[in-house]
């Protein structure tokens, strides 16, 4: 057989700028799933941050009953068509995704963070599964080359909620509402259409190594 072509190592050497760009992320939310597929392919190398707190608006979609608001998952459902993305509700939406936010931030320690998002994302809204399992927690660790065992520690880690949260209150100080966001040093862009702007507006990153 031929050599495995790597194609990481096949970038053009760029300037290391991972610090300039960090996404902040909820699991629970579809526009983080819609918004990380397409940063995924422009800011390589930049930094992923699960974030949340009582500021922030992390999944929008939430009736006055607790239960999902038909007219905000039906936008929702419109913008994936617009970007060409497949969309399938989770049987627990909406609901919080604790674990899975934990082990994001166990990802995120490990440099994995960019291909945990992706495959998370991918597990709930393309196969529409419940992202608290610990069985898809351990296929989406697997996916993204964490070492499982390693992972779901992390997501039964309680401690874990207070480093999500300080990143929750940290971009609420800067000006942040909306989540997904991204942080550069030229702004800040909310939501997921403000992440439509950020791709506009930034210059790509590309680095040798993974997203963190």
């Amino acid at each position: 057989m031929g050599e495995v072509i790597q194609f990481v190592r096949r970038r053009p050497a760029a300037r290391d700028r991972t610090a300039a760009v960090t996404f902040f992320f909820d699991l629970a939310c579809p526009y983080t799933y819609l918004a990380a597929e397409r940063l995924d392919r422009r800011f390589c190398g930049a930094r992923w941050r699960p974030a949340a707190g009582r500021h922030l608006i992390g999944s929008p979609l939430f009736g006055a009953d607790g239960g999902a608001d038909p007219r905000a998952m039906h936008a929702v459902e419109r913008r994936a068509r617009e970007l060409h993305m497949p969309l399938v509700w989770p049987e627990r939406f909406p609901a919080p995704v604790p674990h899975a936010m934990r082990a994001a931030t166990h990802a995120a320690a490990r440099g994995r963070g960019q291909a945990f998002v992706i495959a998370i994302g991918r597990l709930a809204f393309c196969g529409g599964f419940d992202v608290e399992d610990s069985r898809i927690l351990a296929e989406a660790a697997a996916a993204a080359g964490l070492d499982v065992k390693e992972t779901l520690a992390a997501a039964a880690d309680e401690r874990r909620d207070a480093e999500v949260l300080a990143a929750g209150r940290a971009l609420w100080v800067e000006g942040g509402t909306t989540l997904p966001a991204v942080r550069h040093e030229g702004g800040l862009f909310c939501g997921e259409h403000g992440i439509t702007a950020a791709i506009f507006a930034l210059p790509a990153v590309v680095t040798a190594g993974p997203g963190r």
